[in-house]
């Protein structure tokens, strides 16, 4: 967790910023806290910084994007992490998410297939003294079982199909929530649907559709060196 003391940045734009995700539809009192924490701008590209407390997407390099804090916030309602869940977080990016992850749960795995951005994210962190969060150079769709089981597992991205292989690490009475894309008609894009998958009694799956939501597509593997 982020410790006492570290938060930045100007009070009257953190509290436009919470006032945003509350017109977003955003009401989980947990996450909103975890929100009002962590300092997006400690996260966003120094050139987007005083965009950082607004309630729309940026750019992070690798060609990948800081999702609006309002869809961040609804995937993490939709999760239900709680203080003593093991989390592993498919998709660091940034490691916004990450860090606010580490404030709601136990422990956070967070696996980023771009180096550079594992990297990155993992400085952010530690300058931030996020203790109980890790970011790691590897391939999320297919990670390595030493990791051991989870009680939350969160893919930051869209994949066809389930994640049969994350499902594989989800502990009992644990959920896992990813982004499913839909075929369409021939040159229409694909629709995205917001999947939680919950491992109930007797290891049986209980699949939810928590309806339209727009992740970027995920791709399979380490990503090359840039």
């Amino acid at each position: 967790m982020i410790e006492a003391g570290v938060v930045t940045g100007d009070i009257e734009e953190r509290a436009a910023f919470l006032l945003a995700l509350r017109q977003a539809g955003v009401r989980d009192i947990s996450v909103m806290r975890a929100l009002e924490i962590v300092p997006r701008e400690a996260f966003a590209p120094y050139r987007f910084r005083d965009l950082a407390n607004r309630n729309m997407s940026l750019p992070i390099g690798c060609g990948q994007t800081m999702s609006r804090p309002a869809d961040l916030a609804r995937r993490l309602e939709a999760l239900k992490v709680g203080r003593g869940h093991r989390v592993l977080e498919v998709g660091t990016g940034s490691g916004y998410g990450t860090a606010t992850l580490a404030q709601l749960g136990r422990e956070v795995v967070s696996l980023e297939r771009y180096e550079t951005l594992a990297i990155e994210a993992a400085r952010r962190l530690a300058a931030l003294k996020v203790s109980n969060a890790v970011a790691l150079h590897a391939d999320g769709l297919a990670p390595s079982r030493t990791l051991g089981e989870f009680d939350r597992i969160i893919v930051q991205a869209s994949i066809a199909g389930t994640p049969d292989a994350l499902l594989q690490m989800l502990a009992p009475g644990g959920a896992l929530l990813f982004g499913r894309r839909e075929a369409t008609a021939p040159g229409e894009p694909p629709r995205e649907r917001l999947i939680k998958l919950d491992r109930i009694e007797k290891g049986e799956i209980r699949e939810t559709d928590l309806g339209p939501h727009i992740l970027g597509a995920a791709a399979i593997g380490v990503a090359q060196a840039l």
